[in-house]
């Protein structure tokens, strides 16, 4: 696994939404590192929503610093 890198790779949100049009309002509740291999990710997460959608995404540039 490359947990061992400082940088995560990916960010983990939640994403609770009104209805199926709504975009939604985005929290960011951890990190992912990826696995050498491709197959999977480390998650560390700050909290574990009841309710929503857990999104998985690259940072963008702006977060790319953080």
């Amino acid at each position: 696994m490359s947990n061992n890198s400082k940088k995560p790779t990916h960010y983990v949100y939640q994403v609770s939404r009104k209805d199926a049009d709504d975009k939604g309002h985005w929290t960011r509740i951890g990190a992912a590192w990826k696995h050498q291999d491709n197959e999977g990710f480390t998650l560390r997460v700050a909290a574990m929503p009841l309710s929503g959608e857990l999104v998985v995404r690259t940072p963008l540039p702006e977060d790319a610093s953080a």
